[in-house]
């Protein structure tokens, strides 16, 4: 009698604290949140990635043309000077038929062939001016959009070794993270606890077994050691997300009382284990979210004795945060 008189105040007190169906909802919207922004974020990296190799391409062909029209503008200024060196020497020879007053006259034919070539080498040397003028705006407006390009070319590169950098390093924080939260735990993990990565985060496993009786939301000493054990990881990892999720079975409730159903069980322990972890003052509450899956989300849906096991579990998921990538990205 007495024990009950201590459970029923205890229930209350979760009840009130526990997840209701629409904060369930909001919880469940901000995981697919998460989720979806892991997508984007390997999808902006693959752009990036995709348009650093284009703007790399761009810049090689205008490279090539630039390289082009310097050839085209040396050549063109070789045969301007030629030119030119014809026109003096004709120029001179005119000026001299002209010096010459009366026996100018006498050879005449030589005169007048003298300035078709004079008039001739001068069209050719203002049309040769004139192209050399034009190769030499579009080699200036090339080497004008070379230098942007390349500046660009440059400052992508920049981002987006910084984004494989910061990657790499969340990628690296989240193995170690793993293998911290596997250390600690070691003496648990016969006893129906596992950890395992994926999707860039850590998930904790933790069956029924470990934590609590059938259909009771009390902890048990040995899951209470457990849990405790991780929140001395997460007092030194105040910069990750916790999410702690509560699963059931899909057998129907058949207690009376302030656990109606599979919905209540999985919301009340998840809560029951945010206040044990958050018995260690030094973790983060605001870190810390907990919601009830019920028996919607399992992981055998075999519906064997030993698959409904499995479902009777707490997941605590640890994502680290990505606010440095995000801030790479804002600048792309």
């Amino acid at each position: 009698m007495k024990r009950t008189l201590i459970i029923v105040p205890i229930l209350a007190f979760l009840i009130v604290s526990c997840v209701t169906p629409k904060m369930y909802n909001d919880l469940k919207s901000q995981k697919e949140d998460i989720a979806k922004q892991n997508e984007e974020l390997k999808s902006k990296n693959l752009a990036l990635s995709t348009r650093d190799i284009e703007l790399a391409n761009s810049v090689e062909e205008l490279q090539s043309q630039v390289k082009i029209l310097s050839g085209d503008t040396a050549r063109m200024g070789v045969e301007l000077r030629e030119l030119q060196g014809k026109y003096t020497t004709l120029n001179d020879s005119y000026q001299t038929f002209l010096k010459d007053g009366p026996n100018a006259n006498a050879n005449s034919e030589a005169t007048k062939k003298l300035i078709r070539d004079l008039q001739k080498t001068q069209e050719n040397l203002q049309k040769k001016e004139d192209e050399l003028s034009k190769k030499e705006v579009a080699l200036k407006e090339k080497k004008s959009i070379l230098d942007i390009m390349s500046a660009e070319l440059l400052a992508k590169d920049k981002r987006l070794a910084e984004l494989e950098q910061i990657l790499a390093s969340k990628d690296s924080s989240v193995k170690a993270l793993k293998n911290t939260v596997s250390n600690a735990l070691r003496g648990f993990k016969d006893k129906g606890l596992t950890v395992e990565m994926k999707n860039g985060k850590v998930y904790v496993m933790l069956e029924e077994r470990l934590l609590f009786a059938t259909g009771s939301i009390i902890v048990d000493p040995k899951g209470i050691d457990a849990l405790k054990e991780l929140g001395k990881v997460l007092e030194k990892n105040t910069d990750i997300n916790v999410l702690i999720e509560g699963h059931t079975d899909n057998v129907p409730m058949k207690g009376a009382g302030e656990i109606k159903d599979n919905w209540d069980l999985s919301a009340m322990r998840s809560t029951s284990v945010v206040k044990i972890l958050l018995s260690n003052p030094k973790v983060v509450p605001e870190h810390l979210t907990a919601a009830g899956r019920s028996e919607f989300a399992p992981i055998d849906k075999s519906n064997s004795v030993d698959g409904r096991r499995k479902n009777r579990r707490i997941e605590v998921i640890l994502t680290p945060k990505l606010d440095e990538i995000f801030k790479v990205l804002e600048t792309n």
